[in-house]
């Protein structure tokens, strides 16, 4: 099968816009997994149950996935730099209202208007790579901008945990409220001139244009539905880990930031493996494979192992979700082309969509049908997800691709 990208040389330049574009995916990235390892303690001083407090992560995932088709059409008709600069410096104001909440209710809206932020970072982001990078380097490109998100996440989880211990969960967001800040001014100074003061490429008849060109594609419906279904299967477990870990007497949680923190590493070792396995496995093959390891990892971890065990089955799946998940953003990202950020707005939308389903998903199995049975069944949804975009997913130039 012919594959929509090539295996670049690892040595390959690209512009230096690209480190810009990886701080502000590693300064929004923070906010994303930062409370899950401290959930049992704001359950605790709230009075409320796990389940209860792990629903701030559905909120902030439901959020962010309703933001997304306002925030692409936004970014692609204002400035994709502008957009994320602004949406950085509301991520820290919202980060700090978080830390001085006096009920759960307060602390959950600070999370909504930090989803609405991040909404406007990391897939404005990728249009911006997508932009920059030819296709045949887009997916090395790409796994660049991922290396920032990723160790984002990997600092976000893995710090918070250390920092809850210390100073509690409200240390965590004063924190992160303060980076947020810190990088949007570094981002607007990184973009300053030509790059936040050009006037937008795209109107409301091209972006009509491009909704009509980006549901025409055939790839679409397998794209944006995988997502869906990698959101749901993979991130909807997070929330319930730190949980799933004092069940088995491990009640630091810096041991539950340091298991989370392992999904992380397992993606930065993608972003620097992906140009020596793609021309191996080759697109379909990556697919297949990431989700066949992400799946192995769920069954192993069904099983309740100790917690170092788990902090390598994390680091696995990280591993081998990027390998599918970087093959759907580079398919994503063909879907239009005077419309980029709004497909991958809509790509961001349904995979978040999933992350909100995923916590009531797992949370509802694991209370009425027990560990083991659903993190198995996420396993199989997860093999027969790698089969079928290996099998529908196939390299299309979109409509309005010049010749």
């Amino acid at each position: 099968m012919h594959q929509p990208v090539t295996g670049p040389s690892s040595d390959q330049k690209f512009p230096p816009a690209i480190n810009i574009i990886a701080l502000a995916g590693f300064s929004a990235a923070l906010s994303t997994r930062a409370l899950d390892p401290v959930l049992p303690h704001v359950a605790e001083d709230f009075a409320i149950s796990i389940t209860t407090a792990a629903s701030i992560a559905a909120g902030y995932a439901l959020i962010y996935a309703l933001v997304q088709p306002v925030v692409g059409a936004a970014a692609d008709l204002f400035g994709k730099a502008r957009l994320m600069t602004l949406c950085l410096a509301l991520l820290g104001v919202s980060c700090i209202l978080g830390a001085l909440a006096t009920s759960f209710s307060g602390l959950f809206a600070s999370r909504i208007l930090a989803g609405i932020a991040s909404g406007g970072v990391f897939p404005v982001a990728l249009g911006l790579t997508a932009d920059l990078v030819a296709p045949a380097k887009r997916q090395v490109a790409i796994g660049r901008t991922l290396a920032g998100s990723m160790t984002g996440n990997l600092l976000g989880a893995s710090a918070s945990g250390i920092i809850g211990d210390l100073i509690g969960w409200r240390g965590v967001l004063v924190v992160l409220g303060a980076l947020g800040l810190v990088a949007a001014v570094a981002v607007a100074a990184g973009f300053r001139g030509a790059a936040l003061a050009a006037p937008p490429k795209t109107d409301l008849k091209t972006l009509r244009q491009g909704y009509r060109t980006i549901f025409k594609n055939p790839n679409t419906r397998y794209c944006y539905s995988a997502v869906f279904v990698e959101g749901c299967c993979v991130f909807g477990l997070f929330p319930f880990i730190a949980a799933l870990l004092f069940d088995l007497g491990e009640k630091s949680l810096s041991i539950a930031g340091i298991v989370i923190a392992g999904f992380a590493i397992g993606g930065l070792f993608y972003t620097f493996t992906v140009s020596r396995f793609l021309p191996w496995l080759g697109v379909r093959g990556m697919m297949i494979a990431g989700a066949s390891l992400v799946a192995l990892q769920l069954s192993a971890l069904a099983f309740g192992p100790g917690w170092k065990l788990q902090f390598l089955s994390m680091l696995a799946m990280g591993w081998g979700f990027y390998m599918i998940h970087g093959c759907l953003q580079v398919f994503a990202s063909e879907l239009s082309i005077g419309a980029r950020a709004t497909a991958m707005s809509l790509h961001s939308f349904f995979f978040f969509m999933g992350q909100t389903v995923g916590p009531l998903a797992y949370g509802l199995g694991l209370q009425h049908g027990g560990k083991v049975p659903t993190l198995i069944t996420s396993a199989a949804i997860m093999v027969v997800l790698g089969l079928l975009c290996g099998r529908m997913l196939k390299p299309r130039a979109p409509a309005d691709a010049r010749a």
